[in-house]
């Protein structure tokens, strides 16, 4: 157990203070996760220095998951806003992992001053004024509504002077908008996972 969620195959607990772990690290350590404050499971980036993934609730057997990307927290409640980054969330993830068709996706912009194009788009409505800026630099600006697409196709959604980061949320195209960013992120989004070879169906280990 971890908070109040029970830990089972193919996930296992990781041992923070001895580096040691207990469960399934040989089998499929993709699976290992740690149980922050003793309270909540979060799953590891695979990006070095960027905080993992809050694990809110596991669906064994539908092999998915509801998880809340702690990076993107941690930009919003850094000092240092010209030194924080967006990630795309698939890159953080693990081969192992995948985020569910169900999503929509939130596009986040970093834009410089200069953008015309993220100008006019903010003028049309399409995009939402994030408070995440580095001075006249630059600003982060939100599009929400994206469907998602398997294939990481986004490129008609490119604006010139910016780049993008994806960002899977849960609602629905009607009901989500790009000004709630903050909520859409706390409020994170679903993914599946691939059995690991040589694991059976049902679930029998728990820690």
């Amino acid at each position: 157990m971890c908070g109040n969620l029970t830990i089972s195959d193919p996930f296992w607990l990781t041992d923070k203070v001895t580096g040691r772990s207990c469960g399934s690290a040989d089998s499929y350590p993709d699976f290992g996760v740690a149980c922050s404050n003793n309270s909540y499971p979060t799953l590891r980036s695979s990006i070095p220095l960027n905080n993992g993934f809050r694990i809110l609730n596991i669906s064994y057997e539908e092999r998915s998951f509801h998880a809340v990307d702690l990076g993107k927290l941690d930009v919003l409640s850094a000092t240092d806003k010209c030194r924080a980054a967006f990630y795309n969330t698939s890159v953080k993830l693990n081969h192992r992992f995948k985020i569910a068709p169900v999503n929509l996706n939130l596009i986040l912009y970093n834009c410089t001053e200069e953008s015309g194009a993220a100008a006019a788009a903010r003028r049309n409505g399409e995009l939402a004024q994030t408070r995440v800026s580095c001075g006249n630099e630059w600003a982060v600006l939100a599009r929400a509504g994206v469907p998602h697409d398997v294939t990481g196709k986004y490129a008609g959604y490119a604006l010139e002077g910016c780049d993008a980061s994806v960002i899977p949320v849960l609602g629905s195209s009607a009901g989500v908008n790009a000004s709630d960013y903050e909520q859409l992120f706390k409020d994170g989004f679903l993914l599946t996972w691939d059995r690991p070879p040589g694991t059976v169906q049902s679930v029998n280990a728990t820690y």
